[in-house]
Order: structure tokens, then sequence, then C-alpha cells
């Protein structure tokens, strides 16, 4: 997994680039341009500007049309590479943790990433709390007098604390639990980056606990 999440990892950060160059080209572009694509979602957007056929001619038009269809190809390649690789990773992430993937908000990119995660260190998985902290997920005291309050930890893992920001995100949209709980701590003052902050945790003792211990060589939960 972890060698196959190198490549995917590297095909997503091209495919931002190549999206976002696009887009500042559009900003800049002749009206014409700008007005055939503005608006259009990035699927839209891309199946209508890889379809361009800007000529031979070297005015800005053209070679702006000529940039936005490399450009859009160069996505569209790279997307079909990231498919290739979830076509191998799905299965494998669903054999290896069927429970990990079958939760709740766990798709199996967030699901190979915990799992790279906690197999790249089993020595520091002893327990629920051990993994939070590897994950960048455990609250750090910074209270001061009468003043109780926890600051956000930025060590740990910062790909599997993207995997559990993912999941809570997830779970605000679909999870009615998550939903009130975001509510009831917004009522008692917290903001909503502390809530998430606080959903990051419990979903880490969650994965800890649906974790497959023996493959990954892990102290039983």
């Amino acid at each position: 997994m972890g060698v196959l999440r190198v490549a995917r990892s590297s095909a997503r950060k091209g495919r931002t680039q190549a999206l976002n160059q696009m887009r500042n080209l559009i900003s800049t572009a002749p009206e014409p341009i700008r007005a055939e694509l503005r608006g259009l979602n990035v699927y839209h957007l891309l199946e209508r500007a890889s379809a361009y056929r800007p000529g031979a001619k070297r005015d800005v038009i053209s070679l702006t049309k000529f940039t936005l269809r490399m450009l859009a190809r160069r996505a569209i390649t790279l997307e079909e590479e990231i498919s290739e690789i979830d076509a191998i990773l799905k299965p494998l992430v669903k054999e290896t943790a069927p429970e990990l993937v079958g939760t709740l908000g766990i798709g199996t990119d967030a699901a190979s990433t915990l799992l790279v995660t906690a197999g790249d260190n089993p020595e520091r998985l002893r327990s629920e709390a051990a993994f939070a902290h590897l994950c960048g997920a455990s609250p750090l005291d910074a209270s001061s007098g009468k003043n109780q309050r926890h600051r956000l930890n930025r060590s740990g893992d910062r790909q599997a604390n993207s995997a559990l920001w993912h999941i809570v995100i997830t779970r605000m949209v679909y999870d009615p639990r998550t939903t009130e709980y975001i509510a009831r701590r917004r009522t008692e003052g917290l903001t909503k980056k502390e809530a998430v902050r606080c959903l990051k945790r419990y979903v880490a003792r969650e994965v800890y606990g649906l974790l497959p211990h023996e493959k990954l060589g892990l102290d039983s939960p």
C-alpha cells in the first residue's frame, strides 16, 4: 500500500497543479476563452479544453488554447493513473482491513493512509492513545492558571492526520450524531475547528480498534 500511495500521491499533486494552472490561465485569457470556460466544473472543463484544436497560428488565443489543451490532457492522464492505482488499492485495503474500510466515512484513501501509518510504526502503537499521538490527534495541554485549555498538536504523521480530518468532514455531512455533537460543543463555547479536533481524537480511538493488529504486528487493542 505504501508503494502504491507514493505513485498516487504524486499523481494527485500533479493533477491538482495542472488544474490550478488552467484556472490561472483562464482568469487572464482573452474574453472568448474566459466566456467559454468560466463557471464549468472540473470534468466539463477538462472535456472542453482537451478537445481544443488551436491550429498552427501563434496569436494569443491559439497559444492559450494550445496550453490549456496540454494541461487538460495531462490532468486527464493523471486521473487515469489514479483510477488504475485505486483499482489495485481498493481490494487490497478491503482484504487487509474489511471492518475499517466498511466504517462510515472511511474510504479506500483514508483507510490505506492509516494502515500505512500503523504498519510503518508498530513499535509506537502500544495503545489507542499512542496511535492518536502518532496521528497528531492527541490534544496538548496549554492550561495556564485557572484557564484550562488544549492546543493543536502539530506533530505526528500529517497524512494520517489529514485522513482523520477527511473522515470527520464526511461524517459531518452524512452522520446525524456527528452533526449533533458539533452543534452541542459549539453551544458549550468551542469553535468549529476545536470541535473537529475533538472528533479527530475520537475517530483515532475508533480506528485503532478496527486495525488488523495481527497482520500489522501490533499488540492486541
